[in-house]
């Protein structure tokens, strides 16, 4: 009988340290399970853009000042605006003076005699035209002439726009070392009474 009580003393014993040590490890685990080490890789956007100059290009060739905003050169929109704008004037202003003297001239060659040179500022029909026939002619051929320039500067502007906002767009991504210097200089030489001009190249290792 005592026999009896001792052992089932120990298995009580045993089976409460069984408990208890499974209680500390379970307790244990999501204490564990919390601690979790997450690598964290932080992506540095490239400096250089490839694309940049052709976005740049692609830009400008669709609105004027457009690829400088892009370049955030702002101070050259007004530039380009003006320029189109004065070039643009001037072609209006040639295209519409050559098509007055065209008016004219064809007016007269259907035998009319009517046109606005035939008149006076106040509207009076005049006997003898104020432009003659051939001063018609030779005033379509300068107005023409200007008209044609005028396009061809315009559209040079245009190419111009186009072509800075590409080399600006490289220019922007151009890394310069400071290391690296290339200054112009001048010196005076006293024995030959002249000076001399040059390009000075420093790299500092």
């Amino acid at each position: 009988m005592p026999n009896k009580h001792v052992i089932t003393l120990v298995v009580a014993v045993f089976c409460y340290f069984t408990c208890q040590s499974q209680q500390d490890e379970t307790s244990k685990t999501p204490a564990q399970a919390t601690l979790k080490i997450t690598d964290s890789v932080v992506k540095k956007a490239p400096v250089f853009d490839p694309l940049r100059p052709a976005k740049a290009t692609f830009f400008s060739a669709i609105l004027p000042g457009l690829g400088q905003a892009y370049n955030k050169r702002y101070w050259k929109i007004p530039i380009v605006y003006g320029a189109l704008g004065t070039s643009l004037y001037f072609y209006f202003t040639s295209n519409r003076e050559h098509n007055r003297f065209r008016d004219a001239f064809k007016s007269r060659l259907a035998g009319f005699r009517n046109d606005e040179f035939f008149r006076d500022a106040e509207g009076n029909l005049l006997e003898t035209p104020r432009v003659s026939n051939d001063g018609l002619v030779r005033a379509q051929r300068l107005t023409r002439r200007n008209t044609e320039v005028a396009l061809l500067v315009t559209i040079g502007i245009y190419a111009l726009n186009i072509l800075d906002a590409n080399v600006d767009a490289h220019l922007l991504q151009y890394n310069i070392d400071e290391n690296l210097t290339l200054a112009p200089h001048y010196k005076f030489n006293s024995i030959e009474r002249s000076g001399n001009a040059g390009l000075t190249l420093n790299y500092k290792f």
